[in-house]
């Protein structure tokens, strides 16, 4: 699933962390659990890890007034 369909759907915490660490090697198992639950990539499969057009949203196009 495309961020933009998760993204609002994810925790304030999260966000923050994801802004913080922009293009991190790895994401802690607490924010890709949060992601989950967003309806994003599930820890342990395939897709759990964050592509670049997913950090490209993050950097460019997430608004920081959640």
């Amino acid at each position: 699933m495309q961020i933009h369909m998760w993204w609002l759907d994810l925790d304030l915490r999260s966000k923050e962390w994801l802004r913080e660490n922009l293009r991190a090697g790895e994401v802690p198992l607490s924010v890709m659990e949060a992601i989950a639950q967003a309806g994003g990539p599930r820890p342990g499969t395939p897709q759990a890890v964050l592509t670049e057009a997913d950090w490209d949203f993050i950097e460019i196009q997430s608004e920081f007034v959640d």
